[in-house]
């Protein structure tokens, strides 16, 4: 009966393991998950996933939306980053977490406004009922996780010091993609990031 039972576990754990979820989120070192997840990008309204917009060499994930004064504040990095980013073979995505707010500021007809005004270069994703962030454990927009090749987190955090001034900030993200695509050591590999909090449901 044991011994069954056991079996049973073990099959369980192999079916459940791609869709598992680290509880409190990941940290540096882990694998992403829900990499197969399917979400809306409103840029080219179709379905896909973490793993179908992975680069050779990586990808970066920025939990982001539409009218948070941070992410306005940051956002003008973004396609400098998303060009960095593709030189080294890294791809940049950009998650939509507000389920909370889906029926007005964060719907998908609002975030193809956001994408088109902004001149956005990268795909725009909706995750719906805030499935991605929770298991990322994302917690606020913008928030920045950056995958090495294997898909295994290697920086997380703020894009930079000071969104009000990047001649004057650490550029956490920027040097982190440099240096994931160097093979360098990656410090710190983990910045606390600030903004508004994501409103899951």
């Amino acid at each position: 009966m044991k011994r069954s039972f056991f079996a049973l576990a073990l099959i369980i754990a192999g079916v459940l393991g791609s869709a598992f979820v680290p509880k409190g989120g990941i940290e540096v070192g882990d694998q992403a998950p829900l990499t197969d997840y399917e979400m809306l990008d409103v840029s080219q309204d179709k379905e896909t996933s973490l793993e179908d917009l992975a680069g050779e060499k990586g990808l970066l994930v920025v939990f982001s939306c539409n009218t948070c004064p941070f992410v306005i504040g940051w956002e003008d990095r973004y396609n400098d980053l998303a060009e960095l980013a593709q030189k080294k073979g890294i791809n940049m995505v950009l998650v939509n977490s507000n389920e909370a707010k889906r029926d007005g500021d964060d719907s998908e007809e609002a975030m193809r406004e956001k994408h088109e005004s902004s001149k956005y270069t990268m795909p725009y994703l909706v995750d719906e009922n805030s499935k991605l962030a929770i298991a990322f454990g994302a917690t606020v927009t913008p928030q920045a996780y950056l995958f090495n090749s294997e898909m295994e987190l290697v920086y997380t955090g703020l894009i930079d010091d000071n969104m009000r001034d990047r001649k004057k900030a650490k550029a956490y993200l920027f040097d982190s993609i440099e240096n994931l695509s160097k093979g360098k050591e990656i410090d710190p590999a983990k910045t606390n990031a600030k903004g508004c909090s994501i409103k899951k449901v």
